[in-house]
């Protein structure tokens, strides 16, 4: 494995995203720790603050095909799957493709669609492949999806369920700028949009690279016990109504394998964990009340290992 591949990806794509959204280089990371491991990204925050533009520019950067789906409470599965449709011409009926076929989707306020309409993209994001009259249909590769929900405005929208919750990778925020940001943002796009001037920056074969290398990073024992550590105290909490299940202490460790390639190392320590845990746990967890910080509160809990790395 050669880390220097994916500390030089890390800095690519960060850079050039970073031409458009200001001062979010270490969201930036974590997006990218996501796509590494072939998960996929909630991005949670308020109406602004540049979802949108974050989605546009990495797809730009990876040079994959992008659609945005913008969820609405009429809309139907195949709306986002595609459907088979009676040709006329030829007497035989076709299939025409949905937007979740592109490489890089954005799926814009997903919460406004029905439950109905969300569960079409479950199989998108657990197995990779749609499932439309029958026939099953592989999605491209590379296939990431960032999907967008408003936090607050609740009036008309459907809530995830746990079960969906659970199939994305990293829950995000990416929250108000700086005062400083601010000023940047508004000089950044006085006279036009930057993003149309971006370009791909990493080729096909580099996201290959990344993506079935990253594993091959070193998690020691005491790790992986540092790991279940933290996920046992998400069930054993009383501020906890449900825990993490393996599947999270499973994405943690993956997360923390693609954390410390970008990095530069080929081994894991517990700061790559202490530093993915929040966004990997938290949005599998259900709470007695609403505490972003409680990932924080269990890891200062758990005491961290000391080895000779």
């Amino acid at each position: 494995m050669e880390v220097q591949a994916f500390v030089d990806f890390r800095k690519k794509v960060n850079d050039n995203i970073s031409k458009v959204i200001v001062g979010k280089e270490k969201v930036i990371d974590k997006i990218i720790v996501a796509f590494i491991c072939k998960g996929h990204v909630l991005l949670e925050d308020l109406p602004g603050l540049g979802k949108t533009q974050l989605a546009k520019s990495m797809a730009k950067s990876l040079n994959c095909s992008f659609k945005r789906i913008q969820f609405t409470p009429d809309m139907m599965p195949s709306d986002i799957t595609g459907l088979y449709f009676y040709n006329q011409k030829t007497s035989e009926f076709q299939f025409r493709g949905g937007p979740i076929l592109s490489q890089f989707v954005l799926a814009d306020e997903l919460n406004r669609a029905t439950p109905r309409t969300q569960s079409a993209l479950l199989e998108a994001l657990g197995e990779g492949q749609v499932t439309v009259e029958g026939n099953t249909i592989k999605l491209n590769s590379p296939f990431f999806v960032i999907a967008t929900q408003n936090p607050v405005e609740q009036f008309g929208t459907f809530p995830l369920p746990e079960a969906q919750l659970d199939r994305f990778f990293v829950r995000i925020s990416l929250g108000y700028p700086t005062q400083i940001e601010e000023k940047q943002i508004l000089d950044r796009f006085l006279s036009e949009d930057p993003i149309s001037d971006l370009k791909a920056v990493v080729s096909l074969e580099e996201i290959d690279y990344v993506q079935n290398n990253y594993t091959s990073v070193y998690v020691s024992e005491y790790i992986k016990d540092y790991i279940v550590k933290i996920v046992q105290a998400t069930r054993n909490s009383d501020l906890a109504l449900v825990g993490a299940s393996p599947r999270g202490s499973l994405a943690l460790m993956k997360a923390s394998q693609a954390f410390a390639s970008i990095c530069g190392r080929d081994f894991v320590i517990p700061e790559d964990v202490k530093e993915m845990s929040s966004e990997v746990l938290l949005h599998r967890i259900i709470l007695n009340d609403e505490d972003n910080s409680f990932i924080d509160k269990i890891v200062n809990l758990v005491e961290t290992p000391h080895e000779e790395l």
